[in-house]
């Protein structure tokens, strides 16, 4: 991962107040690219199943934009691109709080390290490196799945990556 520039913290302490103004919340942050190609990326949610409408994107981003129209010198280098979406149903989990809201939900993680290095002792799964499968529990430290009876707890620094699985589940109506 790219070290993360230290005006983005400020950046996200306005996008996150532009989302709560509007009646949503920050759910995750990016900005990517160099020179002309560059963007600002937030994703925003709602607490309730509703999710997020276009009107929403709009509204977050009129509201930041309007914050960092006043100060050109939050974001240094010049012309960027600002881009406000729902996270989406496949929805990438960064930080403990978006593990939280994933219990119950299908996942699939990849570590850095081997599953043994994380004290699972079970033959089948002490060499892997990704699961796939239901969230039991997560807490401030680590995300927990019980496989087969098989206890995996998953500390947040070890993950590569996570996002949830949409799953179409049968007579579910389209």
């Amino acid at each position: 991962m790219s070290e993360r520039p230290s005006w983005l913290d400020q950046v996200e302490k306005i996008a996150s107040d532009a989302a709560a103004t509007n009646g949503c919340l920050l759910y995750d942050i990016e900005f990517v690219g160099m020179g002309k190609g560059r963007t600002l990326r937030l994703f925003i949610d709602k607490d309730d199943e509703g999710g997020i409408s276009l009107d929403d994107c709009s509204n977050v981003s009129k509201a930041l934009n309007e914050v960092l129209d006043k100060d050109e010198d939050i974001i240094p280098g010049g012309p960027y691109t600002l881009e406000v979406s729902s996270p989406g149903l496949e929805r990438h989990l960064v930080k403990p709080w978006h593990f939280q809201k994933a219990v119950g939900k299908k996942v699939y993680l990849k570590t850095s390290k081997s599953l043994e290095s994380m004290g699972v002792t079970d033959k089948k799964w002490k060499a892997a490196k990704t699961v796939e499968d239901v969230i039991e529990s997560a807490d401030d430290q680590a995300v927990r799945f019980v496989i087969n009876d098989v206890e995996i707890k998953i500390p947040y620094a070890m993950i590569e990556k996570a996002k949830v699985l949409f799953e179409v589940t049968k007579g579910q109506k389209k």
